[in-house]
This record gives C-alpha cells, sequence and structure tokens, in this order.
C-alpha cells in the first residue's frame, strides 16, 4: 500500500489543479492506482519503476501503453 501512495504522490504531484481533488475523486483515483500497480506486478514493472518513470517525464497514457506492451510480451 505505500508503494501506492508513492505513486499516487508522483502522479498527482505534476497536477496543477484549479481545485483540490474530492474524496470521491481521491478513492477512485486511488482504485485506478491499485489496478496500475497490479498491472504492473504482473508484468514485471515494480511500483518503485513505474514512480521513476513518471519522474523521469512519462505520462500516464504513455505508462499504461508500456505495460499494455508487456503484458501482450508476456502472454
Amino acid at each position: 500500500m505505500a508503494t501506492e501512495l508513492d505513486l499516487f504522490a508522483a502522479v498527482s504531484h505534476d497536477r496543477d489543479l484549479a481545485e483540490p481533488l474530492t474524496s470521491a475523486q481521491k478513492e477512485a483515483l486511488q482504485r485506478a492506482i491499485a489496478k496500475i500497480v497490479a498491472l504492473g506486478a504482473q508484468t514485471g514493472v515494480s511500483a518503485d519503476q513505474m514512480i521513476e518513470l513518471l519522474k523521469s517525464g512519462m505520462t500516464i497514457c504513455e505508462l499504461l501503453e508500456y505495460l499494455s506492451a508487456r503484458s501482450r510480451e508476456s502472454a
């Protein structure tokens, strides 16, 4: 769970939101991140690696495409 919170921080850190997220939005984002972490684990990419990819400039969309491609390779 700690790595999921770290990934949550990495995702939300770069967002310049006019208004803070609501409680429901935060919960939805945390569920989505948990799913991304699970997909990463299935494809051999740790949460720490995903955080580094995001910090290096990869977008969430690019991260999902990368994980999807790795998933297809391992299938």
